[in-house]
């Protein structure tokens, strides 16, 4: 999920769509900047998390298989 609004940002951040609005409003672009920095960073996290728990699965299933031979 992340991912994906992360990417969705990013189009419409590289062709700087509603920006001017949100600038209007006293935002800066270098705040924009930052939040699909953070964003990159929160999916990263997630994504090892992710990675974790899969290996750690594989052992589980590994391990039963052992027990039940």
């Amino acid at each position: 999920m992340f991912r994906r609004v992360s990417e969705q940002f990013t189009v419409m951040f590289r062709r700087k769509a509603f920006l001017h609005w949100y600038t209007g409003e006293g935002m800066d672009e270098m705040e924009f900047t930052e939040a699909e920095s953070n964003m990159n960073d929160l999916v990263s996290e997630y994504q090892q998390y992710q990675d974790a728990n899969a290996d750690n699965e594989e052992e589980f299933d590994e391990e039963e298989e052992e027990v039940e031979n």
